[in-house]
């Protein structure tokens, strides 16, 4: 009987620290996994946010380019005034 208890407690021990090892193991898998469709997430977001600065850089291009033409309208409106006067 002895014999039968010391084979089961090996056993036993032999299967929690294998069963442990498993655990970790794929713990260690899941955690890869989420930090890689982490990653994943954060190149989109980079992707995204350089096409929209590089939307905002034409956008404000075209503004300034808006704002001199305006400018020089209203310089020659003003030569135009100071000439009436």
């Amino acid at each position: 009987m002895t014999e039968n208890a010391f084979f089961a407690a090996f056993f036993f021990s032999c299967t929690a620290a294998v069963l442990i090892f498993a655990f970790k193991y794929a713990s260690g898998v899941a955690q890869a996994r989420a930090r890689l469709a982490q990653d994943g997430a954060y190149q989109e977001l980079a992707q995204s946010m350089a096409a929209a600065q590089a939307e905002t850089a034409a956008a404000l291009a075209a503004l300034r380019a808006s704002v001199a033409q305006i400018e020089a309208r209203l310089g020659g409106l003003e030569k135009i005034l100071k000439e009436v006067e």
